[in-house]
This record gives C-alpha cells, sequence and structure tokens, in this order.
C-alpha cells in the first residue's frame, strides 16, 4: 500500500502464485494495482499482456509469507504437522510427499545436500529411503520422526528448517523461477532504473549477487572486444542491507533478509 499511496502517475503490478495473495489482492481498490496470480518467472510474458514493456523499478520479496508458514494445512512450518504439501501454487502436481516417496535416494541425497546445505545429506536421504520402506511418508511429524535419529542433538531445530527448505525449494522449482526472472530483470527495467530484491537463504542470495556482478547467475563476468564488462546492471550497495535489531526484534523471521539493491547500466 505504501508504494501505491506514494505513486503519482505510475502503476503498480504484483505477482504472486499463491491463492490467498490474489483473495488479499482483492481488497485494493486502485486503478494503478494490477494483480497478476503467476510465479515471477513469467514476469515478461504477464507485463505485456497488460500493455507493459519497460518498468522503471522492480522491488522482488523471495520470501514466504506469515500465512503460509502459520498455516499448517499448508506443510511449511516445522512447528506444526501437517500434510507434506509445500506447493506455493495449490494447483501444482509436484507436493513434498511426492518428493519424499517417489524421488530415488540419489535425487534425495542431492536436494539435501545442495537446497539444505545439510552436512549428513546422505545419510538423511537413506534414512527417509528406510523410512518410506515400511509406510508412505504423509505427514510433517513423519518426516521429522524418520529423522529424529540423525539430528545434530540440541540443533534439531536448524536442522529441521534446512530439511523443509530443501524440499520447498524443489516443490516450487525455486531455483529456477528465480534464474529466469532475473535474466528478465535486465530486458524490461529501462535504463536508471532500479531492481531491489529481498532474499532469505544463502542460495538466493548469491544467485542475485552474482546476477547483478556479472550478468549470470552462474559463471563469470564477460567483457567485450574493448575489455568492458557486459552486464545489465550495477550494484549500489556492495554488501547486502540486513535489518537492524529493533528491526529483528519487531519481527524475528528477518533476521534472515538480506537486500540488494542495483541500478539498470
Amino acid at each position: 500500500m505504501a508504494i501505491l499511496e506514494n505513486l503519482k502517475e505510475g502503476r503498480l503490478i504484483a505477482f504472486d502464485q499463491d491463492e490467498e495473495a490474489a483473495r488479499q489482492a482483492e481488497n485494493i481498490q486502485s486503478r494503478s494495482f494490477t494483480f497478476c496470480q503467476v510465479n515471477f518467472r513469467y514476469m515478461k510474458q504477464y507485463l505485456k499482456l497488460n500493455g507493459v514493456t519497460q518498468v522503471d523499478g522492480i522491488l522482488a520479496d523471495l520470501g514466504i509469507s506469515s500465512h503460509q508458514i502459520d498455516s499448517p494445512g499448508r506443510g511449511f512450518s516445522t512447528r506444526f504437522e501437517g500434510p507434506l504439501d509445500m506447493r506455493m501454487d495449490q494447483k501444482g502436481k509436484l507436493t513434498a510427499a511426492k518428493v519424499l516417496n517417489e524421488y530415488p535416494e540419489m535425487d534425495l541425497h542431492k536436494i539435501f545436500g545442495m537446497y539444505g546445505e545439510l552436512k549428513n545429506a546422505r545419510t538423511a536421504a537413506k534414512a527417509v529411503s528406510a523410512a518410506r520402506a515400511s509406510r508412505s511418508l504423509a505427514t510433517t511429524l513423519d518426516l521429522k520422526s524418520a529423522l529424529q535419529p540423525i539430528a545434530p542433538r540440541g540443533k534439531e531445530n536448524k536442522y529441521f528448517a534446512q530439511v523443509f527448505q530443501a524440499l520447498r525449494i524443489e516443490v516450487n522449482q525455486e531455483m529456477k523461477a528465480l534464474e529466469d526472472f532475473l535474466h528478465q530483470c535486465g530486458e524490461v527495467i529501462l535504463p536508471g532504473g532500479r531492481l531491489v530484491v529481498m532474499s532469505y537463504h544463502s542460495l538466493e542470495d548469491r544467485m542475485v549477487k552474482n546476477y547483478i556482478n556479472t550478468g549470470k547467475v552462474f559463471g563469470e563476468l564477460e567483457k567485450d572486444f574493448f575489455g568492458n564488462p557486459i552486464k545489465p546492471f550495477q550494484a549500489v550497495n556492495r554488501k547486502p542491507m540486513v535489518a537492524t535489531v529493533d528491526e529483528v526484534n519487531e519481527n524475528k523471521r528477518a533476521r534472515s533478509a538480506k537486500l540488494r539493491v542495483a541500478v539498470k547500466i
């Protein structure tokens, strides 16, 4: 609402694939506001459908909403027992249960290691494979029970959070969606326009940092014939901005947030 209140002759186009976000958007009555219920990886396509080819700026909040975390039925939180769902788009076919019960052990090892950054990813994959051999994993409690024996003592909550993060990223294909989105930013933002991205874990922040610094989420900076860097953005802040102590005290979930700002060259 703060963005809308400060728009004089602009237009705000918002993207979110969650049905709850769509319901909340219905409460915003403004001719300057357009809501697109779709993953932001389709940003360029839906901007075009709304008669827009270029924009002055993009603000991306990569985190899941508090509503999603606090809804046991969505399966995002380690605090509640709920179905192993974790879909941001509830029309999607892939769920956490499907990943855990049907993916080969080798693929689970890769997901836990890459997306959850578990030090014992191979052991975790074996534990899941052993648990599902007797019965399918259906709830978040089933998953936690299967991994409880191998969770680091005294750090169980952090460990389960890493496992849930890995599954959520796989279910929603978050890394590929972020890659697609970032590359589109370079195409649609006008020169002098700003890209502002708020991330909540190291994998996201690393991709955003790489893209801003090199124009690619992976790989090295390319240069033209004259040695000039080929990249669409220039970083405004070299290090990411993080929440202050007061902000964290007010909202504990802000402690992992990192904000990067870049300007279109």
